[in-house]
């Protein structure tokens, strides 16, 4: 970046709209949350969409494989779309795709138009991920925006914890159709409020729009170590919850014979949990940083990864699998704040390709674990294996990233002012 460019970075950041932490925090939870609730309503409705479709299970996990597919790789493209376009208008398209396609799938005759409405539904979504966290960056820096990430996360907990419950209920109650109907509901509501509340946070620069530099800039993240440990620990532990979201319908309604009502009510536990998680931070943030509750977060997701592993050897119920997981989850909490302000950190001039890649490692590790499970013929097998890595993964990847000091500063120095280049890690040297 030239000096003159620089300047004009800077005068454009000065010249952005405040908005208030809580404003933010409470779009972008609205932001992010879509995927999951699309997601969470549409679990308790899988079996009923076997039977009214005569269909597979196999077909029937399409739907939510391919959901996965569209939300992980449309985030590739939503983020740096945002740089160039900017937030607003870019989250109000995808929304409107969103919104489309829940019509679409609602009205579905067939399994394969369901499968490709909930593609679809997944790239509508992926925007949110994107945008929620590039908006933080614009904005806040640091432990505030730590506390911003914690903030949104408490929100975000609510939404998901009840959308179980209410889709079951609602399958229960008005059909599998009828699941669709309440996203496409929450979708025009996310773009109302958009329209209404959310201030453009960055100058637009079309000139962004080119492959060649969106290339470049995930190859400066792939390159970058800091990126990649921080991404990495995210990847493995809040990744989980989108692995447990294909596994978990069938361990409890199939194989516990759950109804979809008590099996919205008992992932009501792992919301729960993350929700619970979120508030102890908040309180403990008032006199820590949140990067010192990382371990103790990593500690919590190991210990509910052990107890999750010894399902291999114990008989199966649903307080035997959900405890663990609501264990797992609750660590999550301590770890999403403080990894995602630093995954960050070092990339203001690339914050939306920089959200987009770190949803995408984290959704992605969602997808193929996912189907990996697929591969096992039992899923409390699936289960007892699969989760657990992913806690290792995400452990060993914050070990990693605590023992290279250079990785270890959340911000960069003053005077860097934009990512490395391509191909090279950022880096300040020990004497910095």
């Amino acid at each position: 970046m030239s000096i003159a460019e620089a300047i004009q970075s800077t005068k454009a950041a000065t010249q952005r709209p405040r908005m208030s932490a809580r404003r933010v925090s409470l779009l972008g939870a609205l932001f992010i949350a879509t995927g999951p609730i699309a997601m969470a309503l549409y679990t308790p409705a899988m079996a009923e969409v076997v039977t009214a479709f005569g269909t597979t299970n196999s077909l029937v996990k399409m739907t939510l494989t391919l959901y996965f597919a569209g939300f992980a790789s449309a985030q590739l493209i939503a983020g740096p779309v945002s740089d160039a376009l900017g937030r607003r208008p870019v989250i109000i398209a995808f929304m409107a795709l969103f919104v489309v396609a829940s019509l679409l799938a609602m009205v579905a005759p067939t399994i394969e138009t369901l499968i490709a409405a909930r593609f679809m539904q997944g790239v509508g979504a992926s925007a949110g991920v994107a945008i929620s966290r590039a908006l933080i960056r614009d904005m806040f820096e640091g432990d505030e925006s730590s506390k911003i990430m914690n903030l949104m996360g408490i929100i975000l907990a609510v939404a998901p914890a009840m959308a179980p419950a209410l889709g079951g209920m609602a399958v229960t109650h008005a059909g599998w159709h009828s699941v669709f109907a309440l996203m496409m509901i929450f979708g025009l509501v996310v773009i109302t409020l958009s329209v209404t509340s959310l201030e453009e946070t960055i100058v637009p620069d079309r000139s962004r729009l080119n492959l060649r530099a969106l290339g470049g800039s995930y190859l400066t993240l792939l390159a970058n170590r800091h990126f990649m440990a921080t991404t990495l620990t995210i990847a493995g532990s809040i990744g989980a919850i989108y692995a447990l979201a294909t596994i978990l319908p069938f361990i409890l309604m199939q194989r516990l014979g759950l109804s979809p009502t008590v099996f919205g009510l008992w992932m009501l536990s792992q919301s729960g949990s993350f929700f619970v998680g979120s508030l102890v931070v908040r309180r403990l943030m008032k006199n820590s940083s949140a990067y010192r509750l990382v371990t103790p977060g990593l500690v919590v997701i190991m210990t509910g990864s052990a107890l999750i592993l010894s399902l291999l050897i114990a008989e199966i119920s649903v307080l035997r699998v959900m405890v663990p997981v609501a264990v797992y989850t609750f660590g999550i909490a301590f770890v999403m704040p403080a990894m995602s302000t630093a995954a960050l950190a070092p990339f203001p001039q690339m914050a939306g390709a920089a959200s987009s890649l770190m949803g995408f490692f984290q959704m992605g590790a969602g997808l193929f674990v996912g189907s990996l499970a697929a591969l096992f013929a039992d899923p409390v097998i699936a289960l007892s294996v699969l989760v657990p890595a992913m806690g290792t993964v995400a452990s060993l990847s914050y070990i990693f990233y605590r023992r290279n000091p250079h990785l270890a500063e959340p911000e960069p120095r003053k005077n860097v002012i934009s990512g490395p280049p391509v191909g090279r890690s950022w880096m300040p040297s020990r004497k910095d």
